[in-house]
């Protein structure tokens, strides 16, 4: 069985569909992250296009605009989807960490 695409976000990922939760192009994307991000992450524009377009390939994110010098894109259902399922990770993960704290430790 072929593995399910998209499964676990990296943060560039994460926060590249975060940032489309609005419409934007790629230069309003690029400023964005490291905003949204609290300067943690940032993206160039090597990686930005090559993940627009593999989002867009999957139909998580639509490009809703075009004037020839700008591309702009907007998150689909798929998308929005795909980022709550990602957020939900998240949340899961701090819950199991703090679980864990404090509890004082795994117990077996």
């Amino acid at each position: 069985m072929a593995r399910e695409q998209l499964q676990t976000l990296s943060e560039p990922m994460y926060f590249i569909l975060l940032a489309l939760t609005r419409s934007m192009h790629g230069y309003e994307i690029m400023q964005t992250v490291p905003v949204i991000s609290r300067g943690r992450v940032k993206v160039g524009a090597g990686t930005l296009y090559a993940l627009l377009t593999r989002f867009e390939r999957e139909g998580v994110v639509l490009r809703v605009g075009d004037d020839g010098r700008r591309k702009t894109y907007a998150l689909t259902e798929k998308g929005r989807g795909l980022l709550e399922r990602e957020y939900e990770r998240l949340r899961d993960s701090i819950a199991a960490y703090e679980d864990c704290i404090s509890k004082g430790g795994i117990q077996g």
